[in-house]
């Protein structure tokens, strides 16, 4: 099987995918039942060329609920009525998830709230404050 290239660097061999072709759901009348259209694209994401350890750990975590009990990533494709088709839509699903585990997330920078709406807030529970205040009985003289 051919390779898949992510990146110039990134490449998934074609030892580390296996291919299984199996019937499909949905329309197709007679030719659903007795054509195996939709793709079951499976790849081991230890042998995939080039990851850094970072852009692995982000991959497990972006393909956590697609991995099965081997812990290979499984990609289907039905969208086509044409096998090939559908190959070409799995490899390139699998090429995407592992083009998305390259590109490390921008860390968070914590915001300060402006003056403004400190103000805002403050205000707004002082307002409320008063409401709930002037619905209690009022004190008796004795």
């Amino acid at each position: 099987m051919q390779p898949i290239v992510v990146t110039d660097t990134v490449r998934i061999p074609g030892r580390a995918l296996s291919l299984r072709a199996v019937r499909a759901s949905g329309p197709g009348g007679q030719n659903v039942n007795k054509v195996a259209t939709k793709v079951d694209l499976r790849v081991d994401l230890g042998a995939i060329e080039g990851l850094s350890d970072e852009a692995r750990a982000r991959l497990g975590a972006l393909a956590r609920h697609r991995l099965d009990a081997d812990g290979r990533l499984v990609v289907t494709s039905q969208a086509t009525r044409d096998q090939s088709r559908n190959v070409d839509d799995a490899r390139e699903k699998a090429r995407r998830l592992v083009g998305a585990a390259l590109a490390a997330p921008r860390p968070r920078r914590p915001s300060r709230p402006t003056a403004a709406s400190v103000e805002r807030r403050i205000a707004t529970k002082k307002q409320r404050a008063a409401v709930k205040e002037r619905r209690t009985r009022p004190a008796r003289d004795d």
